[in-house]
């Protein structure tokens, strides 16, 4: 049975909608500044049984790594705050005249150790400097927040971005020695295990902002 309507055109403009930054770079000539941090986190890890969050396996430090890593700790966070001032906006505010507050840890992998996926709630972006990344694996994950949702509804499915491709449900970030991860806070992330011979060592940070 023929359509009674004459042959209808879509013509649609597509949008990248509602992007997430996040910020991967390596620290140039901070080879003394991480070794000096390699060296306190081993001192500490040797005295203090640590805590357990995400990780499983390995050593987890208390949140409190600005009071006991010295020069060094002082140095990262300051670097990481110039990143989360550059990536900021805040309605009539410079980011310049907000109080920053960081709190950090450090991680201690053996081979086989991960982190679980999770997210750090009541800040504004977390960050990641590695000291040591021990070879093969260790990769960190960054979730498509979207993700979950048409997940539960039909599993498979994804959207075509811009490019025309199917996006991705993560991103891989495969890190080494002098890298800095800045996103924000509340996407979903975690680290596979890596499977080299030594530990991965790493330095997390949660970076927050209030109004003066």
């Amino acid at each position: 049975m023929a359509s009674e309507f004459d042959p209808i055109r879509v013509r649609a403009e597509q949008l990248g909608l509602f992007e997430t930054m996040a910020l991967h770079g390596h620290l140039s000539d901070a080879e003394p500044m991480t070794l000096a941090l390699e060296a306190t986190i081993r001192a500490k890890q040797a005295e203090d049984n640590g805590i357990a969050r995400s990780n499983v396996g390995g050593w987890h430090s208390k949140t409190d790594m600005l009071a006991w890593g010295g020069a060094a700790a002082a140095k990262l966070s300051d670097l990481s705050v110039r990143l989360a001032k550059r990536m900021s906006h805040f309605d009539g505010r410079d980011p310049a005249t907000v109080a920053w507050d960081v709190k950090m840890w450090a991680n201690v992998s053996p081979p086989g150790a991960l982190n679980m996926s999770h997210a750090h709630p009541g800040v504004l972006w977390a960050a990641v400097y590695y000291v040591a990344t021990a070879g093969e694996g260790g990769e960190l994950y960054l979730e498509d927040p979207r993700f979950p949702l048409p997940q539960m509804t039909l599993p498979g499915f994804r959207v075509l971005g811009l490019d025309g491709q199917p996006q991705p449900v993560e991103h891989r970030i495969a890190p080494k020695r002098g890298d800095l991860v800045l996103f924000p806070a509340w996407i979903r992330h975690g680290v596979r295990p890596h499977q080299g011979q030594g530990d991965r060592i790493s330095i997390a940070m949660n970076i927050s902002a209030s109004y003066p």
